[in-house]
């Protein structure tokens, strides 16, 4: 609980005007603020490209790939062939479809709170990934057959002795994998670097 505290923050204390408790100046706050903001936009340029880029890719799945016989994009190594999924990664836990949405949206809160205290680019690119992958499928478990909270995510991208996945999958996937690497080094949010 006090990593997932260190890394979220908690909310700030009220400090005596003109100062923080580091010592920096208001004019040094107003900077990180436009620092911050600059992150945040970055983030959710990244999480809106992932996004719309999953959104596209599932209509013209659903359109044109559905009840059709697989695509060969790479022999039979890498196929396109249109499933439902209810479940979560690799066909998992199809009887808990609504533990999924929850945890879809729980995800999406998180990053939403992580997003006061972000100033640092790797990490904003990140969240932009985990953001818009949990969005894409969560609009799928929200909009998607057989209904509300419910719905089979479409997943279109098979290589050969491997699941079927999607492109909200490959974000989250990059996104959790850059967050290791940051976490890795010793980057937080926040920009700082800290030693363990």
């Amino acid at each position: 609980m006090a990593e997932a505290e260190r890394i979220i923050g908690t909310p700030d204390n009220p400090e005596p005007e003109g100062t923080d408790e580091g010592g920096s100046t208001a004019a040094d706050a107003a900077v990180n603020a436009g620092r911050g903001k600059r992150k945040v936009l970055v983030l959710l340029s990244v999480a809106v490209l992932a996004y719309l880029l999953d959104l596209v890719t599932k209509m013209i799945v659903v359109a044109k790939l559905e009840h059709q016989p697989p695509i060969d994009v790479i022999g039979d190594w890498l196929q396109f062939r249109a499933i439902r999924n209810a479940g979560a990664a690799f066909g998992f836990g199809e009887a808990f479809t609504a533990i999924f949405t929850i945890i879809a949206a729980g995800v999406i809160v998180v990053i939403v709170r992580l997003a006061r205290k972000l100033y640092s680019l790797p990490w904003a690119i990140a969240l932009g990934l985990l953001l818009g992958g949990a969005l894409g499928n969560l609009t799928d478990r929200l909009f998607r057959a057989p209904g509300v909270f419910e719905g089979a995510v479409v997943d279109f991208i098979a290589p050969k002795h491997f699941a079927v996945f999607n492109l909200a999958d490959s974000a989250i996937v990059c996104g959790g994998i850059l967050i290791v690497i940051l976490s890795f080094k010793g980057l937080d949010p926040d920009g700082t670097v800290h030693k363990d």
